[in-house]
């Protein structure tokens, strides 16, 4: 049997008439960036996600980026963020001239340690990124004591976690200002690229709304140095009808989720995810942990199971971040999450059989 890692057919092939419908509906008025579709979809989801103000732009990463400035990151400032995460969330704090600084990960979640941010914060110290990995809320009660205590912002990167909560309040809604990504692999995901900011704060919007598209508030009028990131159109209709089923297929993905930990249950060697008191997570990805990693994903791709690896490289280890001066070991706690994760597959319309499959294949396995 092949099981693929992700596949978007039974997803798609629900919806095909009223995307297309959508898709149409743009084609024939002609109107294609910052329209209505825009508008309509920014509203419905910054009421889906709690929030005041929604800005969408081009891709999870100019998210990010345009959070930083917004909130008027300059050359030099600090900015907590996870060892563990993929590098958009460092890079977009680099764009905007700030210095990374990573703090590890609690190793039962793989999210930001609270207890670890003190030690730190510097006097150059101004904001804090928690990446909600794999659609697991970060603890977020404690990082907003940490942020409260010490005078910091808060970014929080939830490109991985769309209609996750902690206790009871949607991810996404903690930050000053916060960021996702509609990457088509993501919960909610367009047909390409596309991006989010979302605030409860009217001057943050405003100022998001403006470097997203060249600086402007009147046309051919830069009033600052900006950029041309914003949401099409036809993205924004395609998203606006997913938007509906986000939810089902949210419940879709924890029913997996708890199929997989009933099945893979008791595997000595096996480290199945941990989901902290007071989260609700929407498992973007089911991650294992074995140190036997690359041994099992030959044998599932034996079997014809798909799998994939988030993230085989931490941040501090990449090229790009060599100046950084962080060598191997330098990080340990993200280098083993990095050497022992395996992403098992997990998409809505994946049925218990298959779970049993690779259930059964992991345990012959061991």
């Amino acid at each position: 049997m092949h099981i693929p890692f992700l596949s978007l057919a039974g997803q798609h092939e629900a919806i095909r008439a009223e995307v297309l419908a959508a898709i149409t509906e743009v084609y024939d008025r002609q109107w294609f960036v910052l329209g209505e579709q825009v508008a309509a979809f920014e509203q419905e989801y910054s009421q889906a996600g709690g929030v005041v103000h929604a800005i969408g732009v081009g891709n999870g990463l100019d998210a990010l980026h345009l959070s930083m400035r917004a909130l008027g990151v300059r050359p030099g400032d600090e900015v907590l963020v996870p060892s563990n995460t993929y590098i958009a969330t460092w890079l977009a704090i680099t764009q905007a001239g700030g210095v990374p600084v990573p703090v590890e990960p609690d190793p039962r979640t793989s999210n930001l340690d609270p207890a670890r941010l003190a030690a730190a914060i510097t006097p150059r110290t101004r904001g804090i990124v928690p990446v909600h990995l794999y659609g697991q809320p970060c603890e977020m009660s404690a990082i907003l004591d940490v942020a409260t205590r010490y005078g910091l912002w808060i970014v929080e990167d939830n490109a991985q976690a769309q209609g996750a909560t902690w206790q009871g309040q949607l991810t996404g809604s903690f930050g000053q200002v916060n960021a996702t990504s509609f990457y088509p692999s993501k919960n909610l995901g367009a047909l390409g690229d596309g991006g989010a900011v979302t605030t409860n704060d009217a001057t943050l919007a405003h100022a998001v709304r403006r470097l997203r598209n060249y600086g402007t508030e009147r046309r051919y009028v830069s009033e600052t140095i900006g950029y041309n990131s914003r949401l099409d159109e036809l993205q924004a209709a395609v998203l606006r009808v997913k938007l509906r089923y986000l939810s089902e297929w949210n419940r879709q993905r924890c029913e997996l989720a708890a199929w997989y930990s009933k099945y893979l249950a008791d595997i000595p060697g096996l480290r199945l995810p941990f989901v902290a008191t007071g989260a609700e997570p929407v498992w973007h990805l089911y991650v294992v942990h074995t140190s036997g990693r690359d041994a099992l994903r030959q044998h599932l791709a034996a079997a014809g199971i798909e799998t994939l690896v988030h993230y085989p490289v931490p941040p501090h280890l990449q090229p790009a971040y060599a100046h950084l001066g962080l060598p191997v070991g330098a990080l340990p706690v993200a280098e083993e999450l990095a050497a022992t994760c395996l992403s098992l597959p997990l998409w809505p319309g994946m049925t218990e059989a298959q779970v049993i499959v690779i259930a059964e294949t992991i345990r012959y396995f061991y």
